[in-house]
């Protein structure tokens, strides 16, 4: 079910991927957060265990759910929809960290298309840092792009890399992209 009007913007943690969706969101742009930060919020909130560093395997089923129901929400919507990081997300957790991807989810990174275009933040050490969801290295940052570049080829999507510049020109960066 491809959905050529949703654009994943993927990468490791702490390479401005949030900052960037909240400013095109700013410019009008429908964007469907990330699952990650969510869900780690939600656990500790409630005193659950799905947490990457505690149950990782619990962890990617929430995501997995999080991320299927944002994709069929979106495919509602009209406009070019942007979300921080997709299904296949899911899938390159489960590889980075070693784990068994269980056929349900290799089958959904495959099933939930979408747009041929995946955006990918490169690793950016300068403005990396860590806080009380994302407690991931700098060197595991590193990994995690590496990791998605890798699997998004695998799954036939073309990636185009995000500039190292400020907010503003990455902004124009992916609006000039998503408009030709």
């Amino acid at each position: 079910m491809p959905s050529n009007n949703l654009y994943i913007i993927s990468g490791g943690p702490g390479s401005g991927k949030t900052a960037l969706l909240q400013a095109l969101s700013n410019h009008g742009l429908t964007c469907m957060p990330e699952a990650g930060r969510s869900i780690i919020q939600d656990q500790l909130a409630i005193g659950g265990t799905a947490l990457p560093w505690q149950n990782p395997p619990a962890f990617a089923e929430l995501m997995l759910c999080w991320d299927m129901r944002s994709y069929r929400e979106a495919q509602l919507m009209q406009g070019p929809i942007l979300f921080d990081r997709g299904i296949p997300d899911v899938m390159g957790y489960l590889l980075l960290n070693k784990l068994p991807v269980p056929p349900h989810i290799e089958k959904a990174a495959h099933s939930f298309r979408y747009n041929q275009l995946v955006f990918l933040a490169p690793p950016w050490p300068e403005i990396y840092t860590q806080d009380t969801e994302r407690k991931q290295s700098l060197q595991e940052a590193i990994a995690t792009f590496h990791a998605m570049s890798e699997l998004y080829a695998k799954l036939g999507y073309e990636i185009i890399l995000l500039p190292l510049v400020t907010v503003a020109e990455r902004v124009q960066f992916v609006l000039n992209k998503i408009s030709s």
